[in-house]
């Protein structure tokens, strides 16, 4: 059995009618960019998150690199962000001007500790960017109340959390403002890059629109110097399709995530995700750790399963961040997460028979291999 990493297919096969007629709507009506299919997407999936605006950009970068720039971040000021995350998170900081200050995350969930986090705030501390990782709320309230404490803003990060709730709450409405990306491969994908804001706040929402177009509200008159960053008509028209479904394929995440934690159970040496009490994932990913990690992606290899490694360098060892001065060592759970976290296949249209098949193949894996390896001096039943 060949059980993929990601399948982009299955998507437009079940939606293929319904996405293609979106195609033949936006060809024919002639209007391709800041239309009524972007102005119809924003309004729903501000619904959807439950917050008052959404903005669409280009790209997730985008979405965060104006957030702080919105919010008046700029050089020398710093930004608190998690050492576990994709460098995207990172670079808008550094497109803004500002400087990222990185905090550990909680070994249990892989997001941003707010125990942490108080220790890395300074006088230039503006704001915080708290990542929903592998689509995982992040501890949103105890992260807000630090950043009230302090007069901070607090940034969600949700590129991979689209639909997750956090005590009941949809991500988005959580901070002051949400970053999305519509990457391909998200729960709710477009068919090529792009993102969008979502935020509660009309002073925020407003200062978005006008940095994503030029600083221009009115044709040739510029505010400030903005950005051409805009989500497209046909790319919002293909959203809008998906956006219907993203309750129920997150449901189908959800049953197929349900299936390796019960099936993968009490494997030694192997953590499996901790979802901690009232929250809702998106399950973006099926995140696991192994000390063997490499050998086991090569075993799920050799059995024909995809699987990707989320994320195999920290961002504080990148080339592109030599001029913070950061070594090997510099964030050892970072680092350690970096050499033993695997992502299983998930999708909404995975089979419980594939998903079975992954489940056997760690088991068959992890009988060839010694029982007496300590993951850091915790079990892995600790950590379920």
């Amino acid at each position: 059995m060949r059980v993929p990493f990601l399948d982009l297919k299955a998507p437009y096969q079940e939606l293929k009618d319904e996405l293609d007629s979106a195609y033949e709507r936006v060809m024919a009506s002639g209007s391709f960019i800041l239309g009524c299919e972007l102005a119809a997407f924003e309004a729903e999936f501000a619904a959807a998150c439950e917050a008052k605006y959404c903005i669409g950009v280009a790209n997730g970068l985008d979405a965060l690199q104006l957030i702080l720039r919105a919010l008046g971040v700029a050089n020398g000021d710093e930004v608190i962000v998690p050492t576990n995350t994709y460098i995207a998170t990172w670079l808008a900081i550094s497109y803004a001007g500002a400087i990222p200050i990185p905090v550990e995350p909680d070994e249990a969930t892989y997001n941003l500790d707010p125990l942490r986090l108080e220790a890395a705030i300074t006088s230039r501390t503006k704001a915080i960017i708290a990542v929903h990782l592998y689509g995982q709320p992040a501890d949103m309230d105890a992260i807000n109340q630090i950043g009230a404490r302090y007069g901070i803003k607090v940034i969600e990060d949700a590129a991979q959390a689209q639909g997750a709730r956090f005590k009941g709450r949809r991500v988005g409405g959580l901070g002051d403002a949400a970053a999305f990306s519509f990457y391909p491969a998200k729960n709710l994908g477009a068919l090529g890059d792009a993102g969008a804001v979502v935020t509660n706040d009309v002073q925020i929402a407003d200062k978005l629109a006008v940095l994503r177009n030029y600083g221009s509200r009115v044709k040739y008159q510029h505010e400030c110097k903005g950005f051409n960053s805009r989500l497209d008509e046909l790319q919002a028209a293909f959203l809008r399709v998906k956006l219907a479904k993203l309750d129920e394929w997150n449901q189908r995440r959800k049953k197929v995530a349900n299936q390796y934690l019960e099936e993968l159970a009490d494997i030694p040496h192997l953590i499996l995700p901790f979802v901690p009490q009232n929250t809702d994932p998106a399950w973006h990913l099926f995140v696991i750790r192994h000390p063997f990690r490499d050998d086991l992606r090569r075993h799920l290899a050799d059995a024909g399963i995809g699987s990707l490694i989320h994320y195999p360098g920290a961002p504080h060892l990148q080339p592109a961040y030599n001029d913070l001065g950061f070594s090997s060592g510099s964030f050892p759970l970072a680092e350690k997460l970096a050499s033993e976290l695997l992502s299983l296949p998930i999708g909404p249209h995975q089979g419980e028979a594939q998903t079975n098949w992954v489940a056997r193949q760690l088991l068959v894996f992890s009988r060839s291999r010694p029982h007496s390896y300590d993951i850091g001096g915790s079990s892995s039943a600790g950590l379920h």
